[in-house]
């Protein structure tokens, strides 16, 4: 699959667990990390691991797992790496705190 169909995806799964101000940001001209991140947030730490265990299962379930899972433990801020595509999934307060879309700022936002 493309990483631009991952990417929206994912996006898709985020929203079926009413995850947050969910944006898409194109790094691939900006980075060779990945082609696309996914930034959105919960509302508590339950939520995060929520929508952040969401997208594994589904993915998993569509062959495509995550190559890296970091931080489902305390909930605040859960990477999901899953190639092409890094999801970010926040505490609200901690997503404010470390404000990746304005760090990525000149990344074009889907």
């Amino acid at each position: 699959m493309q990483p631009k169909r991952i990417a929206e995806l994912l996006r898709t799964l985020a929203e079926d667990k009413k995850a947050e101000e969910i944006v898409l940001l194109d790094i691939s001209k900006l980075s060779s990390l990945s082609h696309y991140f996914l930034i959105t947030h919960g509302n508590s730490d339950r939520h995060v691991k929520t929508i952040a265990s969401h997208l594994v299962e589904e993915m998993k379930q569509r062959k495509m797992p995550a190559w890296h899972v970091e931080g489902m433990q305390e909930g605040k801020w859960v990477l999901l790496d899953f190639g092409p595509v890094i999801a970010h999934i926040f505490y609200r307060e901690t997503r404010e705190f470390y404000g990746l879309e304005r760090l990525w700022g000149e990344a074009k936002k889907i």
